[in-house]
């Protein structure tokens, strides 16, 4: 589930390519979403293999704790936060944003 796959590129006069703005949805709560307080050691990247078998999933869980340290792997030591249940619905999503 690479992210970047349906983000529009973009080609300069001199040939240099960039990728377009990368926007994230909005992650709606659920009953089944996995709440857990975070220990010393943890990392995004290592919680969404844990949860999701794929690390490259972190950004999910970012997204759905808009309250994490931005740009970080690193989430604060001993708050909640919340992994959603469905990675399919949320990616779903994402590309339904990234093709619009």
């Amino acid at each position: 589930m690479n992210r970047y796959s349906n983000i529009r590129t973009y080609k300069t006069e001199e040939g240099r390519t960039y990728r377009g703005v990368t926007r994230y949805p909005t992650i709606p709560e659920q009953e089944s979403d996995i709440y857990v307080v975070t220990t010393y050691g943890d990392r995004l990247d290592l919680l969404a293999d844990q949860y999701y078998k794929d690390w490259s999933l972190y950004w999910m869980i970012a997204a759905a704790n808009p309250s994490l340290p931005f740009n970080s792997l690193y989430p604060t030591l001993g708050v909640q936060i919340r992994i959603p249940a469905y990675p399919e619905d949320v990616m779903n999503s994402f590309n339904s944003i990234s093709n619009g």
